[in-house]
C-alpha cells in the first residue's frame, strides 16, 4: 500500500538517479560549476521533489500536474547528459547508465499519469 511518496517506486529511483547525477558532475570542470553542473543537478533533483510536492496535493488533477513536470525535468537532464559527453565531460558509457537511467524515469512517469488520469475517468452510470 502506497501511504507516502516515499513508497512510490519511481520516486526512489529519481533519488538514485540524483545522487548518480551529483557523483558523475563532481569531476567537471570548476567553470561549469555554475553552469552546466548547476544545471543537471537542479533537473535532476527536480524529478523527485516533484514526486513529492504532487503526492502531497489535495486532488489527483494536481499530482498529474507535478509528474509531468517531473517528466519535463527527466527529458531536460537527459539533454544536459548528452551535451556533457560532447562536450567530453562524461564517457559514453556513464552516459549509457544516466541515459538508461533518465529514460526508465520517463517510462515509469508516463505509466503512473495514464494510470491516474485513467482512475480520474469514471464511467457515468447509465439511465435503465
Amino acid at each position: 500500500m502506497i501511504r507516502n511518496y516515499k513508497d512510490l517506486r519511481v520516486w526512489g529511483i529519481g533519488m538514485e538517479l540524483s545522487v548518480a547525477i551529483y557523483k558523475a558532475t563532481e569531476s567537471f570542470p570548476k567553470a561549469e560549476m555554475f553552469g552546466l553542473v548547476s544545471q543537471m543537478r537542479r533537473a535532476a533533483i527536480s524529478v523527485p521533489s516533484n514526486i513529492a510536492e504532487g503526492f502531497s496535493r489535495q486532488h489527483k488533477n494536481e499530482f498529474i500536474q507535478f509528474l509531468y513536470i517531473a517528466k519535463g525535468s527527466a527529458s531536460e537532464l537527459d539533454t544536459h547528459i548528452d551535451l556533457s559527453e560532447r562536450l567530453g565531460f562524461i564517457d559514453s558509457q556513464t552516459t549509457l547508465s544516466l541515459q538508461d537511467q533518465t529514460n526508465a524515469i520517463g517510462m515509469m512517469l508516463h505509466g503512473l499519469i495514464t494510470k491516474l488520469k485513467r482512475e480520474n475517468r469514471k464511467v457515468a452510470p447509465t439511465a435503465g
